[in-house]
């Protein structure tokens, strides 16, 4: 089968591999199409220290082909949308069964766009913040796939206020197709803002975004961290400050998530599939790539070129 290595001198090329077999507990994917994620750039950039040479791609589309042990042979055939730890861009990958979801009638294109980003969306406002109606909520890199999605899920949550953030003016336009009250420019903030504070912000992005927002939370707020997009420096907090005001910062990683309850994952990104599905959330596929193009895509996604999801065409 052809796909895509990540070779050992930090160059794609695409190769002709063997085709992977389904192991205890997992299925195997004709992929149609694949997702391409931030974890793309974190894996080009050392950031995921992995063997080399891989097959990288993170989420995929497709129809079940085979199925492992303890994996129930009805399966095969389904189109899924499926969460992997690698080995997306191929023509066939391997996932585990938990997180491999039946799409219905969903268009395979669209349930690529799903990927990783539509469990993280969902949960950062049911699960880890627990948006309550009319509260006012803060997404920071408005125009991503997270951003986008996140935007729909606080409206849905009965959010009173929802307010962006995008580093572009065209970016800004973008986001504000989601539901959003407002987008704002990054460079404009703080003084945009005023004196406004937040119940919910939602933050990717670190460092001195990632301390500015502690002081912007409204009290009871909760600030979820889910991302270093501008630097791992660590960023502290005086837990002494946060308890006078009942403000909370919190952490969600969606990629420990899927290996530690796999299951608690695959339930919310059944849910988005579900919101998905019936028309009250969209996910917008803005990029469709050749895999011959994929260091174009991961480069255009890093340098904040794209918005919304970008997927690779592979069948």
């Amino acid at each position: 089968m052809k796909a895509v290595l990540f070779d050992t001198e930090d160059r794609y090329r695409i190769a002709e591999t063997d085709e992977p077999v389904p192991g205890p507990g997992q299925v195997a994917i004709r992929v149609a199409y694949a997702g391409i994620q931030w974890g793309d750039t974190m894996v080009r950039d050392g950031h995921f220290p992995v063997p080399r040479p891989f097959v990288p791609g993170f989420e995929a589309s497709g129809h079940i082909i085979a199925v492992g042990d303890g994996v129930d042979p009805g399966r095969i055939g389904e189109p899924v949308a499926a969460l992997t730890t690698a080995g997306a861009y191929a023509e066939v990958a391997v996932a585990p069964a938990v997180l491999t979801l039946e799409i219905g009638a969903m268009p395979l294109r669209t349930a690529a766009g799903l990927g990783w980003g539509a469990p993280t969306a969902y949960d950062l406002i049911n699960a880890a913040s627990r948006v309550r109606p009319g509260e006012s909520v803060l997404v920071h890199a408005a125009a991503g796939s997270v951003g986008t999605l996140a935007a729909q899920f606080a409206r849905l949550a009965g959010a009173g206020r929802v307010v962006g953030v995008a580093g572009s003016t065209a970016r800004a336009a973008y986001a504000a197709q989601f539901g959003y009250d407002q987008v704002l420019l990054r460079e404009d903030l703080p003084a945009e803002l005023g004196e406004e504070k937040f119940d919910v912000i939602l933050d990717p992005v670190g460092g001195s975004t990632r301390q500015a927002g502690l002081e912007r939370l409204a009290a009871h707020g909760r600030l979820v961290a889910y991302g270093n997009l501008s630097t791992y420096e660590p960023v502290l907090a005086n837990t002494n400050d946060l308890l006078m005001q009942g403000k909370s910062l919190l952490t969600y990683n969606s990629n420990l998530l899927g290996q530690t309850h796999p299951e608690r994952l695959a339930d919310s990104a059944r849910r988005a599939l579900g919101l998905v599905a019936d028309g009250h959330v969209r996910v917008d596929v803005t990029a469709e790539y050749a895999l011959t193009d994929v260091a174009r895509a991961v480069q255009r996604l890093a340098d904040g070129s794209t918005h919304g999801k970008s997927v690779l065409r592979v069948s």
